[in-house]
């Protein structure tokens, strides 16, 4: 009889994650952890990361914090040589942090346009090369990248952002023909609305606060374009990380994972 759980077991892998203090990213950690994993908690906001990776700790787990700006490349080769460092191995990359636009084209300043440009796109490329020289000469490992329900369907003012979620997708089916024959998968996933400290933009005032008519407006826009009737959690993403940095994936590659509600049959 086979054992289903066995291959979800990640005892001995080494996980490193950016956008860890926090959202999906800090989930996902917490899962991964929990599934065995030593896991490398990269963020700018490092308090964060270290605070979680210090409960995982108490918890009986393995984790580190590093301070890592994804916009940066040698911050995400310093993540990768933490993980090295530290446990001896990189087997699962999840190029997670992000940021949220939300102005109209019109209004994008080619400030706003760089800043997304360099997060959610240089970052996931630069966390990619990174991992990537571990994993060939290593002969395996996955990378997981996070791109966006944007990608399949047009909102307003979240222009720039969809733009390199797009990139991201991109990115995966060609890093998956690159990669594969050097064992190394890559496949990302493509979240529906999930209320984090992600996309705060779009729910908050001009002061930052959270706007209760702004986010009644953000649930029902959200609960309404699914099928299933609710917006996500992060549990909903960090399931989709641990599955595809665990054995159970290791044929997926090059695809877009969408764990969306269904966002997209009802549009």
């Amino acid at each position: 009889m086979i054992n289903p759980f066995a291959a979800f077991d990640m005892t001995g892998k080494v996980c490193a994650l950016t956008g860890g203090a926090s959202g999906i990213g800090a989930c996902s950690a917490e899962v991964l952890a929990g599934a065995g994993a030593a896991v490398v908690l990269g963020d700018v906001d490092v308090d964060g990361a270290e605070a979680l990776a210090s409960r995982i700790r108490e918890a009986g787990g393995r984790a580190v914090a590093q301070r890592c700006d994804v916009t940066r490349r040698a911050d995400l080769d310093a993540l990768v040589d933490r993980a090295i460092a530290d446990f001896g191995r990189l087997d699962a990359m999840g190029n997670i942090a992000g940021i949220m636009n939300a102005d109209l084209v019109v209004d994008v300043t080619e400030d706003i346009l760089d800043r997304v440009i360099a997060v959610n796109m240089k970052g996931v490329f630069f966390g990619c090369q990174a991992a990537l020289r571990v994993m060939i000469p290593q002969g395996s490992g996955s990378i997981i990248n996070i791109s966006s329900a944007a990608i399949d369907y047009p909102a307003t003012n979240v222009s720039v952002y969809a733009m390199t979620k797009a990139a991201v997708a991109m990115l995966t089916q060609e890093l998956a023909l690159e990669a594969g024959p050097h064992g190394v998968r890559v496949n990302t996933i493509a979240p529906g609305q999930t209320p984090t400290n992600f996309g705060r933009e779009l729910r908050s005032n001009e002061r930052g606060e959270i706007d209760p008519d702004k986010f009644a407006a953000y649930r029902h826009r959200g609960e309404s374009l699914s099928p299933i009737g609710r917006m996500g959690e992060a549990l909903d993403q960090a399931h989709l990380v641990h599955y595809l940095a665990s054995d159970a994936s290791k044929f997926a590659t090059g695809a877009i994972f969408r764990a969306n509600g269904g966002v997209g049959i009802v549009w």
